[in-house]
Parts: structure tokens; sequence; C-alpha cells
């Protein structure tokens, strides 16, 4: 079941540092949301903050409100690794675990929250996440060979599925494709079209033609200037935000006329 995000007045911090300001958004269930903005805007921290992993930081913190369903995930009787259950993340780079055959990367999460499964779980759970991340057909002869032998996109669809292993209602994605082929890339795209149906998805991408392909939504981040907070230009449709922005500065960008 997805769930829906409501952020208001986020403002995040690297130590005294204001890094991110005034954030208000929705994040709609099963759809995706796409970040996109100029390199050091606070994209990225900003998803880090939706499963406080942004904490993990020493001396960084959040102020504001982020609330899932009702659940104010920054709730002093919220834990936070209960939230990073619930929101799983996919990083910029594959980085599937080097030691681990593909069969228990993929129950790696599940094994750490759950502890022991039996044969026939764990089976069934492998089978049905790299189903669920377009990999089954490709790898089911050879389970138990290192993850770390898959290709490049292969092995970000391995990643994709041992974060869905737990069953997350939100998928975090940090530039998912930035570091695959045009044909890997594609085979991301299409799977998060078919996530979507399961999940609420938010992305951070630099590229605006992935953007515009993949999301139903796409909210636009800028700094003021140097040394200044990034923050929230605008949020819409991406039909809209792609054709009639509200802002010049997010027009410049999806235009190429920004930097």
């Amino acid at each position: 079941m997805s769930k829906r995000i409501d952020v208001s007045d986020l403002d995040i911090y690297y130590g005294d540092f204001l890094a991110v300001k005034g954030v208000n958004m929705e994040i709609l269930p099963r759809s995706v949301t796409a970040l996109i903005g100029p390199s050091g805007c606070g994209k990225s921290t900003f998803l880090r903050t939706l499963n406080r992993m942004h904490e993990v930081i020493p001396g960084a913190r959040v102020e504001g409100k982020a609330v899932m369903d009702g659940l104010d995930l920054y709730g002093s009787d919220v834990d936070p690794v209960q939230v990073r259950r619930q929101i799983g993340m996919v990083f910029q780079r594959p980085n599937p675990f080097p030691t681990m055959s593909i069969q228990e990367n993929v129950l790696a999460g599940v094994k750490l929250n759950r502890g022991r499964l039996s044969r026939s779980e764990a089976a069934e759970m492998v089978e049905r996440s790299l189903r669920g991340a377009n990999l089954w057909n490709e790898v089911k002869d050879r389970l138990d060979k290192p993850g770390s032998g898959l290709s490049g996109g292969q092995q970000q669809r391995l990643c994709i599925a041992r974060a869905i292993a737990v069953q997350p209602q939100v998928l975090l994605m940090d530039e998912p494709c930035s570091a695959l082929d045009p044909i890997s890339t594609l085979a991301i795209e299409d799977l998060i079209h078919e996530l979507k149906q399961d999940y609420t998805i938010v992305i951070v991408t630099h590229n605006m033609q992935q953007a515009s392909r993949v999301s139903d939504r796409t909210g636009f981040f800028n700094l003021e200037a140097t040394g200044k907070p990034g923050q929230l230009v605008e949020i819409d449709d991406t039909t809209t935000m792609f054709s009639a922005p509200r802002e010049k500065s997010t027009e410049d960008y999806i235009s190429g006329r920004f930097g």
C-alpha cells in the first residue's frame, strides 16, 4: 500500500549551515515525483530527509514536518529504522554487496529486519523481488553467483530488488541511472513506470528528458546565490512544468539557458 507524504516548512541543516530552507510539498501515492535543479541545490539532501538518512551525518538535523499518512516521520517516539523500512532508497551507483550472491543481496535487508527465513519463504521472496525488478529471467539460473558479476544496469535492478524485498511503501531513487548506459537507463525507466502501480516514488535526476518521461509531478530546486540555502522554487504536474512553468528560473533551467 503506497503512502502519501506531506512536507511542510522543512529546513535542513549541516551543523549551523542551513542547506535547504522552507520546503513545502505533497508527494502523492502511486505516482512518480521527479526533483530537478542544478548541482548543489539540495535535491539529494532533501531526498535523504524523507527516510531519515540525512541525520546519519554528524551534526545534520531537520526542522519542520514530514508526515506520511498521518505519521510524523520526525516525531519523538518514531524509530528512524522503522521509517527506513517503510521508505526504501536506491543510490546513484549500483551498490550490491560484493561478497554476497544475487540471492543473498536480495534478502540482505529482510534478514536484518526479520531474522531467519524458511527456505521456501526465502525462495518465494527472492523470485517475487527479482520479478518486481524485471531481473528474474536474466538471473534465475545463477542466483548463487556474486551480485557484483552482473552488468551495471543489472546491478542497479538488483539494488531495486533488494529495496522492494522489505516491502516498503515509498521508494527514493537518487539519480539511479547516472552511471548507466542508455539501454540500461531505458530498462530502469520502464521499471519505474511499473513500480508506481505499487509504490510512491521520488526520483532525483539531472536528465530533463528522463524527468519528463518518468514522472507525474516535477519539483524544481534552485539556489538564490552561492553560499545561500537551496529551496523548492515550484512543483506541479510534469506536463505543466515542462510546457508552462510559473517561474522564469524554472523555464531557463528546463530549456538549458541556465548556468
